[in-house]
């Protein structure tokens, strides 16, 4: 094989070489004795061994009938149906002639001679002719590369030159710095020495500047422990004038309750305006000019309530509404009497609830209430007068609390609490000013 020669003296095809070969080749690891040529190629990888060891294995092929036949059984286990036909001697007219000429080959069945020169005739046959003008095609082009293989090792050698006579250029300028550099060196050196200098005075001055640092911090923990000294002692002075204080207090008090047991003074009601606004309500119902009355219903004086410090304003919002849009729904009542308060609201800046009545409603209304303003829906089986006395009943004694209602039995309770009631229409009075 290695001269492409056969047993039966002619000439092997290479697609038969070529099979034989890498059948050989893969099965080379499971031939238990190798000649020592194939030892290294069976360690290659499958589709390297016929190719880096082809040589070798064609070598040991022919020469060596040992190592054939082992190949053989290998090959004949891989392929056991064709190869009992081909040692049968009944090859299908199907079969690949390659196949089966590779096969005989390396089987060498009794008689495999003839079958194996009529499987070569069969490949040479089939075989297509070489065409010489595609030979010369191919040779005219191998001309084309390597003509111009040679211009690029003309080119690559010119640059090579090029790059060599740089390379020299470079090393004469280095050997020119080099020179230079030891010219500068002495500078340089001084130029060390002066930096070394500047080192030296700038560590002396950050050494300087530490030591300043920790003295400050110790006259500042000094001042900082001496200030909170001075704070505990002033704390101590001041409670103690506290206690005093307390005490001397506490004294007042108790001789005052004891005179107020000991003279049986009643408990004081009402208040020192209650009896000036009594008389101006009297005077205005009596005003012959017929000037304002500053009854319950004089817008008057409400604006003088509501003008009072801390004043407070509650409203009976649909008792008020319907005094003065009677004819309005009750959505578009609510709106016009919070439009209306809030100038009033901003001019004397009282502090201001308005009620609605919504014991029978599961739904509240929307509001848009002014500033200053806050607005009440009754809860759902409360009405809203339990909800006027109830916010009446929750300011202090003394502070001036109007009620802005013409419901008598919310006047009546209202003012048994401490409120000031004003009707309905002094409010209606000073919003259509």
């Amino acid at each position: 094989m290695t001269a492409d020669v056969d047993r039966t003296g002619g000439q092997m095809p290479e697609p038969v070489r070529a099979r034989v070969l890498a059948l050989a080749a893969d099965a080379l690891p499971r031939v238990s004795t190798l000649p020592a040529s194939l030892r290294k190629v069976a360690s290659f990888a499958p589709n390297r061994r016929a190719k880096l060891g082809g040589t070798q294995i064609a070598t040991a092929l022919e020469t060596d009938e040992e190592f054939r036949e082992h190949v053989a059984t290998q090959v004949a286990a891989t392929l056991p149906e064709l190869s009992e036909a081909v040692n049968d001697g009944a090859v299908p007219e199907a079969a690949d002639p390659v196949e089966v000429a590779a096969l005989l080959w390396l089987l060498r069945p009794e008689g495999w001679q003839a079958p194996y020169a009529a499987a070569g005739a069969t490949i040479n046959a089939e075989s297509p002719a070489v065409d010489p003008t595609h030979v010369e095609r191919l040779q005219s082009r191998l001309d084309q590369v390597e003509s111009r293989a040679r211009e690029a090792r003309a080119e690559h050698k010119a640059q090579v030159q090029e790059l060599k006579a740089e390379n020299t250029s470079l090393r004469r300028k280095l050997g020119e710095a080099r020179v230079a550099a030891k010219s500068t060196n002495s500078d340089a050196e001084q130029a060390l020495v002066a930096a070394e200098e500047l080192r030296v005075k700038a560590e002396a001055a950050a050494a300087s500047a530490d030591a300043e640092t920790r003295r400050l911090r110790a006259q500042v923990e000094e001042l900082q422990a001496a200030l909170s000294t001075a704070r505990r002692e002033t704390r101590s002075d001041r409670d103690d004038a506290t206690m005093r204080a307390r005490v001397l207090l506490d004294t007042l008090l108790e001789a005052g309750q004891g005179l107020r047991r000991e003279l049986a003074l009643p408990p004081v009601t009402g208040s020192p305006a209650d009896r000036v606004e009594a008389e101006l309500a009297v005077a205005g119902t009596r005003n012959p000019t017929g000037a304002a009355s500053l009854g319950p219903t004089s817008p008057n004086l409400l604006e003088q309530f509501l003008t009072m410090p801390r004043a407070r304003l509650i409203i009976d919002g649909y008792n008020v509404s319907k005094t003065a849009w009677p004819d309005s729904s009750l959505e578009a009542q609510r709106i016009r009497l919070l439009s209306g308060l809030a100038p009033l609201i901003a001019r004397t800046g009282a502090e201001t609830t308005v009620v609605f009545d919504a014991a029978a409603q599961a739904q509240r209304g929307p509001v848009n209430a002014p500033r200053g303003v806050k607005v009440l829906f009754s809860p759902e089986g409360v009405i809203a007068d339990d909800v006027i006395r109830d916010l009446v009943a929750a300011e202090p004694q003394g502070r001036v609390v109007v009620v802005v209602t013409s419901d008598q039995a919310i006047v009546t309770d209202v003012r048994r609490a401490g409120a000031r009631p004003m009707s309905s229409v002094a409010l209606v009075g000073l919003l259509t000013r």
